[in-house]
């Protein structure tokens, strides 16, 4: 029996696997919580070009010492390059006499904290706009309740378990990764209105067989979609481990695509199955 076979047979417990993850995410949120980037809570970015082997914590000692600041986290080195970001305002003179021999700049970086203030405000308004304006649309297409809530609920959950993997892995919530987050809920919203129209506004053929016919186009869309970004992420990782952007994007987005499978063909393929029966 193949995957979409075991999903139909038994679809009404499934729905609470995404659901259960859902509830634990908020909970890790709530408790954990997520930390900001540096062009959020504002502070300073620093790209340095090593001149002997440093260890990060050996980095992290020497520029917390010569700049009077032990707010330092060494991000990443790599090919003699280290990447590191300051809490607060950083002087750059400071910075320099305290590498000495250590290492030289190559890229420096500083977001003030009303700037910073004003980022967070607008990442606020863009995540909330963007699900507004998407259930608006939602309703408009299937001008039917409950199939434009289980839509609703699924980019809600996605978001929800994404943000949660943040909180678990570290990853900051920056300007980087609420354009993830955005492109999630573009991605999940694409994903349930194929479900959705297929199932509920096609007549040929039952139910399953719509459904697994539109399991099978969404799986091989996340498998191709995943596979990018786990690619995208080694690729930062293992070669240019100095664009952080991408690496957050990417980590965010793989979170958010593997909680749209779950989100999607489990709860929302569930609840529409539940409600056309019932209806039926």
């Amino acid at each position: 029996m193949s995957i979409q076979e075991r999903i139909l047979k038994s679809y009404k417990p499934l729905i609470a696997i995404p659901v259960i993850i859902t509830l634990i995410a908020l909970v890790i949120l709530a408790t954990v919580g997520l930390n900001q980037g540096i062009d959020l809570k504002g502070g300073s970015t620093v790209v340095i070009q090593l001149q002997k082997d440093t260890s990060p914590a050996e980095l992290k000692t020497i520029i917390s010492d010569g700049i009077g600041n032990d707010q330092v986290e060494v991000t990443s080195i790599s090919n003699n390059q280290a990447t590191v970001e300051i809490t607060g305002q950083a002087d750059l003179v400071k910075l320099t006499n305290a590498l000495g021999g250590t290492g030289s700049i190559i890229s420096f970086q500083s977001v003030g904290a009303l700037l910073s203030t004003q980022a967070l405000n607008q990442v606020y308004y863009a995540i909330g706009f963007a699900f507004l304006f998407m259930a608006i649309t939602v309703f408009i297409v299937f001008r039917n309740f409950v199939p434009s809530m289980a839509v609703i609920l699924a980019a809600l959950s996605d978001i929800i378990i994404a943000m949660g993997g943040m909180a678990i892995f570290g990853i900051p919530l920056s300007v980087a990764s609420v354009g993830a987050i955005l492109m999630l809920i573009g991605y999940s919203v694409d994903t349930d209105i194929l479900l959705t129209t297929r199932v509920l506004k096609r007549r040929e053929g039952t139910i399953n067989e719509r459904a697994k016919d539109a399991m099978k186009t969404g799986f091989t869309m996340a498998a191709a979609a995943i596979g990018s970004m786990v690619t995208l992420y080694l690729v930062v990782v293992f070669l240019i481990p100095y664009a952080s952007t991408l690496g957050q994007i990417a980590s965010v987005l793989i979170i958010g695509l593997v909680a749209d499978v779950l989100a999607t063909w489990l709860m929302n393929l569930g609840i529409l199955r539940w409600y056309m029966e019932a209806r039926r």
